[in-house]
């Protein structure tokens, strides 16, 4: 697993302490690193090792290997953003657990967006699959991989990302990527970020258990003005396509309207124009 966890620091142990009522299954064991590869490795470490790993959290200040969709580079700086992972089990959902895991990221992004809200008050948007919008420019993304352990039912790392503080973006991001500080205009708290989405996740997770999957949808529909009307392309079988969003169903899939027939997105390069 790599090096070993250091101690919480006091801010975050506090406000863990404080919500632990809020919290359901989340948290009951947190382990942090001042820097580590991925938190989402980590957690998938813990879960290989089976036994009580559901609700384990990874938390991180600094990674050096952070990833985002498809492989690419999550910029981690220290100090700057929120890193954390957590293990997941939506395939014991009490109805369709085969659809609580495919809703899980979508579950995810909406609780993450509330979780902004009460801890800033920022009015947050959510593209399809996985990324939460502030004013246009990219504050957070999220990352749902199976751990890679052979049983039943298999554990589902879920990692987020929330940039905190301003930093110093790659070029490439920089006309991209913002902060909750830059955004809020004033100091977050950290701790309080970590608490609110970790509270958040638990119970949006517990909605997927309990197979209320419509509460999930509506909530992340009400937050996607992007998934109705806006013009995407992607790479086909024979070439690119081109298409308008006309939301998602029922199984999270992003529906895109190609010359008077509806093509089905599940996973992916989308790039929307």
């Amino acid at each position: 697993m790599g090096p070993d966890p250091a101690p919480l620091p006091p801010d975050l142990a506090d406000a863990i302490e404080g919500a632990r009522v809020r919290l359901g299954l989340l948290a009951s064991t947190v382990l942090y690193f001042p820097v580590i590869g991925s938190t989402n490795d980590v957690a998938a470490a813990v879960a290989a090792r089976g036994g009580g790993c559901e609700g384990v959290v990874v938390v991180a200040d600094e990674q050096t290997a952070g990833r985002g969709r498809r492989g690419r580079e999550w910029f981690s700086p220290p100090g700057s953003g929120l890193y954390v992972s957590t293990v997941l089990m939506p395939g014991r959902a009490r109805h369709q657990p085969a659809r609580a895991t495919m809703l899980l990221t979508l579950s995810a992004g909406v609780a993450l967006a509330e979780a902004v809200e009460t801890a800033t008050a920022l009015r947050v948007d959510l593209k399809w699959p996985n990324d939460l919008f502030v004013a246009r420019r990219k504050l957070a993304g999220i990352l749902a991989e199976a751990a890679g352990v052979e049983r039943a039912p298999q554990p589902i790392v879920l990692g987020y990302g929330i940039n905190i503080s301003p930093m110093a973006y790659p070029p490439a991001l920089r006309d991209r990527a913002t902060s909750l500080e830059t955004e809020a205009g004033h100091p977050v708290d950290r701790a309080l970020v970590l608490v609110e989405s970790l509270a958040a996740v638990a119970r949006r997770y517990d909605e997927l258990l309990d197979g209320r999957f419509d509460a999930i949808l509506d909530a992340w529909r009400l937050r996607a003005p992007s998934a109705v009307g806006a013009r995407v392309t992607w790479a086909g079988s024979a070439g690119p396509v081109a298409g308008v969003t006309a939301g998602v169903d029922d199984d999270g899939a992003l529906r895109v309207s190609v010359d008077g027939r509806v093509e089905r997105i599940v996973a992916g390069e989308i790039t929307w124009l």
